[in-house]
Parts: C-alpha cells; sequence; structure tokens
C-alpha cells in the first residue's frame, strides 16, 4: 500500500474525554470510553494521562490482573516500572513503548519511578480475536531508539509504534487486527497523509496544538473519530501551528464484547471463568518475552 491518500476521510464525531482516577488514584483523561467500543472495534480505551504534579501519578498501578486483549503503552515522558506475575521487569521512559500480550491471562504492576517532574503518555487497549484470547502471555518494551521513525521532506516526524507507514514498518505487527499506531509531530504549516484500508476503524488524538482534518479542527486534548466513508483510502492532517498528534487505525474484529474491568472475553461465561480463575491463583501465568 503507498500513501498516497486521493480520497481522505472526514472527521465523524469529536470526542472530549472524561477525567477518570484508576490504579491508585491515578488521574486520567479516559478518550475511548466503553460506549465506544463497538465504533472502534478493535479498540477498547484509550488513556492520557499527563501531569508535573507528583500527587497527580505518584501512587501508581499497583498489581491487577488482564486477560483477553492487549496493551500498549506509550511513555512520551517520565519512567515508569513494569513488573508481572512472571518476573519480568522493565523499565519505560521517555518515548519508550510497551506492547503486553495479556492472553490468557497475566497479573502486572506499573509504577512511577519518578517522585518529581512531568509524567505524560498513554494506555491503549486492543482487542484479541475470540481464537487467540487464551494464548500465552507475551510482552516486550521498546526503548525510545528502537521504535521506527521517519521524516518527511515536510518536516513532519513519524514515529511507528505498529503497522507501518510510508515503507517503515512498525516495531508491532498483527496479523489479524492490522494496527497502525503512528506518533506524528506536525511543524507549522505542514501537512501529512497516511493511508488506510477502508475497511479499518480510526481516530487521531491531539495532545499538542491543533490541526484540521479536512474543515474540522481538533483541538489539543480532543480525539477526532475518522468517517468509515465509501472509497475513502485514507487521511490527511494539516496544521497551521506546530502540533502532535497519534493517529491509530485497525481492522475491526466484529465479534461479541463482554468486559468486567481488566477482562474482556466474547460471553459472559468466560467472564465469569476469568473471575474465578483469578480468586484461584490460577491467572499469573508466565509471560513469554
Amino acid at each position: 500500500m503507498t500513501d498516497q491518500v486521493s480520497s481522505p476521510r472526514g472527521v465523524e464525531r469529536i470526542i472530549s474525554g472524561q477525567a477518570v482516577m484508576d490504579g491508585a488514584g491515578v488521574k486520567i483523561n479516559r478518550v475511548l470510553t466503553q460506549p465506544l467500543q463497538r465504533r472502534l472495534d478493535p479498540f477498547l480505551m484509550l488513556d492520557n494521562f499527563g501531569s508535573d504534579q507528583a500527587n497527580d501519578y505518584i501512587a501508581g498501578f499497583p498489581s491487577h490482573p488482564h486477560r483477553g486483549f492487549e496493551t500498549v503503552t506509550y511513555m512520551l515522558e517520565g519512567r515508569m516500572r513494569h513488573k508481572d506475575s512472571a518476573g519480568n521487569e522493565g523499565l519505560l521512559t521517555n518515548g519508550g513503548v510497551q506492547w503486553m500480550t495479556a492472553g490468557r491471562g497475566v497479573i502486572h504492576s506499573e509504577m512511577p519511578e519518578q517522585e518529581e517532574g512531568v509524567m505524560e503518555g498513554f494506555q491503549l487497549w486492543l482487542n484479541l480475536p475470540a481464537k487467540d484470547k487464551m494464548q500465552a502471555p507475551w510482552y516486550r518494551d521498546f526503548n525510545g531508539a528502537d521504535v521506527p521513525a521517519f521524516t518527511t521532506a515536510d518536516g513532519v516526524d513519524v514515529k511507528v509504534i505498529a503497522g507501518s507507514s510510508h515503507g517503515v514498518a512498525g516495531a508491532v505487527q498483527r496479523e489479524v487486527t492490522e494496527p497502525v499506531y503512528l506518533d506524528i509531530h506536525l511543524p507549522a504549516g505542514a501537512s501529512f497523509s497516511q493511508a488506510l484500508p477502508e475497511g479499518h476503524n480510526a481516530f487521531i488524538f491531539t495532545y499538542r496544538g491543533e490541526v484540521n482534518v479536512g474543515d474540522k479542527a481538533v483541538a489539543s486534548g480532543r480525539m477526532a473519530i475518522l468517517a468509515n466513508t465509501a472509497g475513502a483510502d485514507g487521511v490527511t492532517v494539516h496544521a497551521e501551528q506546530a502540533s502532535r498528534l497519534i493517529l491509530v487505525a485497525g481492522r475491526p474484529l466484529n465479534e461479541p464484547i463482554a468486559q468486567y474491568g481488566p477482562f474482556v472475553m466474547n460471553t459472559q461465561a468466560e467472564i465469569f471463568a476469568a473471575v474465578e480463575d483469578f480468586r484461584a491463583g490460577k491467572l499469573g501465568e508466565e509471560a513469554h518475552v
């Protein structure tokens, strides 16, 4: 697929997100919420966390379970220590990514390794197809320098966390959901185009400045759901001022979604089984790196 876009998608709607508390009291802007899961299938959740006030993040995310999906943590700034029930451990720092496949179950913690300064980033939840929900857990950490990146002729800097862009393959590829996850930094006056398969659900989230998609402005702290227009072959964003955004797209699974907190399966019976396995201490199996 080339990244020439002749028929770009427009904006279907703009989402403001909701202020929530998660973990042990961390303040978060939850942008992709549960009511949007069907519309943005295969994505289940997007959290944007960011503060220079230690009280907003210092309590972190103590040990908690997951089953049935993948988490992608992207650290823009700060230091977060990950540990899991298999004894795996990693430190996420500026620009780093952790991709974790919970599969049949993992118990992990994410705790700040700083007592002051800015902590900012994203956590995206990506669903697993029914056939893969009980696979062995897996995770991998990528330092900021290990995430593939390129710069366009217009001076746009792009980090390719997943999928591919302009011939650059991302850090992670997934066959079924085919996720694309880009961090895009546009200088003032620049534009950027990304080809997207017609059937993929897609959104952008602006986290600095303001970008335009067609005639719609998407301000900082806002998510724009991109329209699934027949015949559209991608998206073009333009910035009058220096701006930054993430672009996320994926192939929908079109499967039932049953969620209970950190467990996402296809049926209520599978949710009950997950809760019972957790209570019985059977959920924290070894994660394969």
